[in-house]
């Protein structure tokens, strides 16, 4: 996928007058990227539009306008990105009582390597996920996730975890979605 280059990022003043369109246009393309699997993981695939409006929001936030730093925020927010034939993907682990939540995260510290994307061909790909996001006896509550995937097409996405097992069937909007994803 086309990682955001510096070109495309906008001072502070410049995104302002451009953000509410681009922020309707992202949130939509973020809806067809959202899939919820259980009651509680979230998996955002991430585009290249999505990851610009990362950028250019943390810009905005921080009113970021060194070039050292909006390079930090270009490298940090393009690794999401996956390569071609390769879904990139932020799970949230969405549990709302915090006594639960610090319970759950300890015990699903292997959580991340049953994630999955079903293909229509019947394959499992499994989740490739940064090991430094599982520390010391717990799990953090959000993952950054690589589907390589190739040319196959992804009809589910799904977790194995025996405490959590769930599996989501993919709206044809949705495959369309990440279908266009991996030919970037």
């Amino acid at each position: 996928m086309k990682k955001v280059s510096r070109e495309e990022v906008r001072t502070p003043s410049e995104y302002a007058s451009l953000r509410e369109e681009f922020r309707r246009s992202v949130l939509d393309q973020k809806d067809k990227r959202r899939i919820h699997v259980g009651s509680y993981l979230t998996f955002l695939f991430e585009n290249h539009d999505t990851v610009k409006y990362q950028i250019q929001e943390m810009i905005r936030a921080e009113n970021i306008t060194n070039e050292p730093e909006i390079q930090h925020e270009l490298t940090t927010y393009n690794e999401l990105l996956g390569d071609k034939g390769e879904l990139g993907c932020t799970l949230l682990i969405e549990i709302d009582d915090s006594a639960k939540r610090t319970e759950l995260l300890a015990r699903w510290t292997g959580l991340p390597s049953t994630l999955y994307i079903e293909t229509t061909g019947g394959t499992r790909v499994s989740a490739q996920f940064d090991p430094r996001q599982v520390g010391e006896g717990r799990i953090s509550s959000v993952h950054y996730l690589k589907f390589r995937l190739g040319d196959q097409v992804p009809c589910k996405v799904g977790c194995s975890h025996p405490e959590i097992a769930a599996e989501t069937a993919l709206t044809p909007d949705q495959t369309a979605a990440l279908c266009q994803d991996l030919m970037r």
